[in-house]
This record gives C-alpha cells, sequence and structure tokens, in this order.
C-alpha cells in the first residue's frame, strides 16, 4: 500500500509520500482552476508510484470560488478526476480520514485542515509537556500549542485562529509589501509605501539572501524574473521611485526593515498563544519559511530545544510539511 498525500493550496500544491519524497509546485489557483485537475494528475505522475491518495487543502478560499463550500467541492472534484480510480481519502480538521462523497457533504471541514494534519504529526517530537509548533509558508504562518502529545488549539476555523492568534496571514513570499508596512525608512526618513502590489516578501528575502534567486521564474508582483535585480527595482517601486533615486544600498534597508516588522508581527501572536499555554519545553519549526520561524523563537525569546523538519528530513520536506504528515498519518491510520 503505498500513499501520495496532496496538500491542496491557493497558490502552491505540494505533494509528499511520508518516506522522504516531497514536492513544491506553483499554481494559481484562482487564475488556472480549470487546469486544477490536470495539474493533480501530472503531479501524481512525477511522484513515486502510489495507490492510495489522501487529500487535504487551503485552496478553497481562492476568489475564483464564490464560498469556501464551492471550493472545496471544486478542488474534490478535480481530485476524483485525477486520481484515476485510485483509493482516495479527505482528511477533516476533526481528525478523520473520509471519502470523498463524506467530504462532498462536510465541505466545512474539509477545508483549511491541513494545519491540523501537521499539527497531530508534530506531536511526536513533545508528547509531554507544552510545546509550540510554528510552521511559516510562502503565504500563512500557524501557530499551534501543543500539550502532552496533542493540539489544544482554541481555533478550528480560519477566521477563529486569526482572532486567537494561531494563523497570521503573513508568509515569505506572497504577502504584499503594503501589507506589512505602511512606511520605511528611505535616506535617513520615514517614506510611506504605495498602497499596490508592486512588491513581495519574495523580493526581501531574495535580496537579503534568505530565499535563492530564480531567473526562470516569473511568478512575481510584476511577472519579471525573481533575481535580485528585478527584487530591487520592484521595492523602488514601493516608493515611486526613479532609477536614480534608488539603489542597492536603498533596497537593502528597507528589506531589512520589512523583515524585523514581519518577524515581529508573527512575535506577537506567538507570544499571545504562549501566555495562554505557558512557556514551551519545546518548539517544532517547518515550512518554507523556515528561517524566519527560527527568529520568531529568538525574539520572543524562548530558551527550549528547538526541532527543525528540515533538519530531521531534509528542506523539501520542510517546505511540504503538512503533506508528509498526512502521508504518514494516513499509512499509521491504516496499519493500525
Amino acid at each position: 500500500m503505498k500513499w501520495l498525500a496532496m496538500d491542496i493550496g491557493g497558490a502552491n500544491i505540494k505533494v509528499a509520500d511520508g518516506q522522504g519524497y516531497a514536492s513544491s509546485h506553483g499554481f494559481r489557483l484562482w487564475v488556472d482552476s480549470a487546469m486544477l485537475a490536470q495539474q493533480l494528475r501530472t503531479m501524481i505522475a512525477e511522484s513515486p508510484g502510489c495507490d492510495h491518495l489522501v487529500v487535504t487543502m487551503t485552496g478553497e478560499l481562492a476568489d475564483c470560488f464564490e464560498t469556501k463550500s464551492e471550493g472545496v467541492r471544486y478542488i474534490l472534484d478535480a481530485v476524483q478526476e485525477a486520481a484515476d480510480g485510485r483509493h482516495t481519502r479527505v482528511y477533516l480538521n476533526d481528525g478523520r480520514l473520509v471519502t470523498l462523497a463524506v467530504a462532498q457533504s462536510n465541505p466545512l471541514l474539509a477545508g483549511s485542515s491541513n494545519w491540523h494534519a501537521l499539527a497531530r504529526f508534530a506531536c511526536r517530537f513533545a508528547p509531554h509537556g507544552v510545546s509550540l509548533l510554528i510552521d511559516i509558508g510562502s503565504t500563512t504562518s500557524d501557530i499551534i500549542p501543543l500539550q502532552d502529545g496533542r493540539p489544544v488549539n482554541l481555533g478550528t476555523t480560519d477566521t477563529d485562529r486569526l482572532l486567537h492568534g494561531e494563523l497570521v496571514y503573513t508568509g515569505v513570499e506572497r504577502s504584499p509589501l503594503c501589507g506589512v508596512v505602511s512606511s520605511v525608512p528611505y535616506r535617513g526618513q520615514l517614506c510611506p509605501v504605495a498602497q499596490e502590489v508592486f512588491a513581495t516578501t519574495r523580493d526581501v528575502y531574495i535580496l537579503l539572501g534568505k530565499l535563492p534567486e530564480h531567473p526562470t521564474d516569473t511568478n512575481t508582483a510584476d511577472g519579471r524574473p525573481a533575481t535580485r535585480r528585478q527584487a530591487r527595482i520592484r521595492l523602488g517601486r514601493m516608493l515611486a521611485a526613479t532609477e536614480e533615486q534608488f539603489n542597492h544600498r536603498d533596497a537593502v534597508v528597507i528589506a531589512e526593515a520589512v523583515a524585523d516588522v514581519q518577524a515581529a508581527q508573527i512575535v506577537a501572536a506567538a507570544k499571545r498563544v504562549r501566555s495562554r499555554v505557558g512557556t514551551p519545553a519545546r518548539v517544532i519549526i517547518s515550512g518554507h519559511g523556515e528561517f524566519l520561524a527560527r527568529r520568531v523563537v529568538e525574539q520572543m525569546p524562548i530558551l527550549a530545544p528547538v526541532t527543525s523538519l528540515s533538519a530531521e528530513f531534509g528542506a523539501p520536506v520542510s517546505r511540504s510539511a503538512p503533506a508528509h504528515a498526512l502521508a504518514v498519518l494516513a499509512r499509521e491510520a491504516v496499519s493500525q
């Protein structure tokens, strides 16, 4: 029995087999929803052979859908088409693995459930006492308290999790800069930024060397390559600056300021969670933004051992941590 887990987001689709294979592919669901089934079929074909699929999702929030329920059902239909008859299960945010038909009838339990699978998996690294899971991705950050081997989150829906600080809608690639800061330092002054999606946090972390350049990747604010040169140009556009008014040093100063503010936002949420559950004896970090999660731990500060899923399993698995977690949980559920 070979499982492949799929975590279907609005901007990225991640797959993992729970045995070391993991992959993340950019996919703009709000633009290319008609191609979702084909994209899933391609990713299944490119992964290790499997006869069982298990699915979680967050893509139902994409604004090509009028409601979340509509989004969940659309994604499940695409999964059924792409599965080509494979045994398929869907993870609900109450921890159950159910058939596609059951998930279709409970769409709000099937939506936004990937964090719960990851939290359950992370509990094996902290079976006793209070711990904290911090998963930072390209779009969002999850801060999930664990106690005695189980998640003790207050929120279940995205809205409730936002209210309790367990979900912070900020990430290391897709967050618009104008959503993180309203002004930035510029040559000894504070300059207001344009309220346009001229640049994102991906530009910040490319400039700071935290994320790699990808000259062939144009999934950026202006559709130009994900390189340092283009990132500098995008940051200059946030200040409506001409080429003569903005150089690489200006860009780095702004990038450092934005990174500071973003870290502070996540630290504030993590402190809220910690104030409720107590000082953690361990912190588990994961995600594409693991480097930022580590900074959050240092700035809180939390004087506890840190388990890095990147160190445990490699960077690809850490980036696709919910998919990896789900594949492991599914395999264990069947074996029991």
